[in-house]
């Protein structure tokens, strides 16, 4: 049996919210649901170690019979997956197993073919490695001395370092691979021992749904097909295949908020925290990202003063950091405040709409801190 949960309920007054822009919020989740923008949603709010808000929409599955949305239901995290494989790479960096500066190589020796000899850690981490468009194949999420090989025969792009440019699935594919060569363990196990598990919430994130947990999931819809197989979820895909609830995630975001510490468990130095969550790229725009300047960390991105960011509000504060999921989900820190929130969705929606309704989502948080 997994853990309770490990924040305490608290009082949206009591931890300094104003209401009015949160009911602004539940105004709007439920405008885009009657609208059909998207079935189902949930969305979860913390301050200062406690659960302000955990709230559940629409629908988790709209095919075979309606399932309603409850607190129970878990949402395809997508590219959100990405900070928590970083998170076990930084677990490494803090016993001395690995240093961000580290080549890749040093831990994958085959992955100096085509090239990559000399692409760094904290490259890869940063999106700046060379192989943008790298990928492995269905055969790999069963097989991981394939995905090693798979990842390992990457083919370079451009010169690692010089240029910003998502790495979709490639970077946490590598960073996986890495988990796995440093440890002698499955990436997945690294993960839930290491960062979910200490946290409490093995109950709630998941990277890798075992099969008990697998009728939780919401199933995902697009304009084109997902996959909502029993084969993915269990697959656990480094770069977009957790699962979570959104008190999860806020749960998460909160101990990433404080310092690496949620309650008594402390998980990271707080100086390990204010490195990776600090903006490593500068103003150079993503070539991915429509030349957004994304101010990559190593795992999430910063708001940084930009007058335009993805994600995380135009009004946050600078110190704001996250990362989202493709067309349907964010989640952020804003550690001046201690505000942490998640919002999940089940349907990956096409920009410009997605991008817009994240911006007003994100602002009106912000605009409820006090």
């Amino acid at each position: 049996m997994s853990a309770a949960y490990p924040l305490p309920n608290g009082d949206l007054q009591n931890l300094g919210f104003a209401p009015q822009p949160l009911a602004h919020l539940d105004a709007l989740i439920r405008s885009h649901i009657e609208e059909g923008r998207y079935p189902g949603a949930q969305i979860a709010l913390a301050r200062h170690g406690k659960l302000a808000l955990f709230r559940s929409y629409g629908d988790a599955r709209t095919e075979s019979g309606t399932l309603p949305a409850t607190n129970e239901t878990l949402f395809l995290l997508f590219s959100q997956t990405k900070v928590l494989t970083s998170a076990a790479v930084w677990t490494l960096v803090e016993e001395g197993k690995l240093s961000f500066m580290d080549r890749v190589a040093d831990h994958l020796p085959e992955f100096a073919a085509r090239g990559k000899g000399e692409v760094t850690l904290q490259q890869v981490m940063t999106h700046q490695g060379g192989f943008p468009n790298g990928d492995v194949s269905k055969a790999t999420w069963t097989d991981h001395a394939r995905m090693r090989a798979e990842v390992c025969d990457f083919s370079l792009e451009w010169t690692p370092g010089t240029r910003l440019q998502y790495h979709g699935r490639a970077a946490h594919l590598v960073q996986a691979m890495v988990i796995e060569a440093v440890t002698g363990q499955d990436y997945r196990d690294v993960i839930r021992t290491r960062v979910i598990e200490p946290l409490g919430l093995g109950n709630d994130v998941f990277v890798g749904v075992p099969p008990d947990q697998q009728p939780r999931c919401a199933d995902t819809y697009a304009p084109e097909p997902r996959d909502n197989s029993p084969e993915f979820r269990a697959a656990g895909l480094p770069s977009g295949g957790g699962f979570a609830t959104a008190r999860g995630m806020a749960a998460f975001y909160q101990m990433l908020g404080h310092g690496g510490r949620l309650g008594d468990v402390r998980v990271f130095s707080p100086r390990l925290l204010a490195y990776v969550a600090r903006n490593h790229t500068g103003e150079s725009p993503d070539l991915q990202m429509t030349g957004i300047p994304m101010h990559r960390g190593l795992g999430p991105h910063v708001r940084g003063e930009s007058d335009r960011i993805r994600g995380l509000g135009t009004i946050a504060h600078p110190a704001t950091f996250g990362h989202g999921g493709v067309g349907s989900s964010y989640s952020w820190a804003d550690p001046t405040s201690g505000v942490s929130f998640t919002y999940l969705t089940n349907f990956v929606s096409p920009d410009p709409w997605h991008s817009m309704r994240l911006d007003r989502v994100a602002n009106l948080v912000h605009a409820a801190i006090d």
